[in-house]
């Protein structure tokens, strides 16, 4: 039996995994989901938000934990992950990146983006506040950008539960080290119809580290609603 930790990314929360954990939960393993300060039910003021929340959260969870998890984390999480491996990385047997952000020692988030944004023409999805704490996201593109291979019942729930984003994690620079961070296994699942994040990023992130396990999905940038299944599938396959 393993023990999974569920990160999810921007705008989202532990509720974007309620496909994937019967599964998981079924085949006999563990599974915690949490929400990060901020979203889901934790309703932590955006403008209190850090990195340092983020990753205080997530330790205090793996501190609780008797023996190694398996950490999986989402397109914004994966900052997340990294930085809480680099504290406690006697807690974490691998780490899994879906389609989420790899940065490296130093980086922050929106320069990763940045890199991105020169390869794309068409409009940002996300609304900065005017007080510049949060960001919303344009209604017109969250299909296109996030769920373009899910069913639309999908869809409307997600839509009614996405939350403003916290801009602070996104300026605040990983500090990571070969020592800790570096020592555990890395496995990274891409999605080749991403549009969040594209497949032309994943790779250059993920190439940026020797000795990752790549899985590859045919998939959009949220595979826990479009291919359950298969990434349940993934999942289960890294515990042996």
């Amino acid at each position: 039996m393993s023990t999974f930790v569920l990160v999810h990314g921007s705008w989202h929360g532990a509720w974007c995994w309620e496909k994937i954990i019967p599964g998981l939960e079924e085949a006999g393993h563990r599974v915690i989901a949490l929400d990060l300060p901020g979203h889901g039910q934790d309703h932590t003021p955006v403008s209190q938000v850090n990195l340092k929340s983020y990753t205080d959260k997530l330790s205090a969870i793996l501190e609780k934990e008797s023996g190694k998890v398996i950490l999986v984390g989402h397109s914004m999480a994966g900052l997340v992950i990294s930085q809480t491996a680099e504290y406690l990385p006697e807690k974490i047997e691998k780490l899994v990146y879906l389609c989420a952000y790899l940065p490296k020692n130093n980086q922050t988030l929106i320069q990763i983006a940045q890199n991105e944004k020169k390869e794309k023409k068409s409009p940002s999805i996300v609304i900065i506040s005017e007080d510049e704490t949060c960001m919303n996201l344009r209604d017109e593109r969250i299909k296109d950008s996030f769920y373009g291979d899910c069913v639309e019942d999908d869809i409307i729930k997600a839509k009614e539960k996405l939350c403003l984003e916290p801009l602070a994690p996104f300026f605040t620079p990983v500090q990571l080290t070969d020592a800790r961070f570096g020592r555990i296994p890395r496995v990274y699942i891409e999605t080749l119809r991403d549009k969040a994040i594209s497949i032309a990023l994943q790779r250059d992130m993920y190439n940026e580290y020797p000795n990752n396990r790549i899985i590859t999905l045919d998939s959009d940038h949220s595979p826990f609603f479009s291919h359950p299944d298969e990434l349940t599938s993934h999942f289960i396959q890294l515990t042996f």
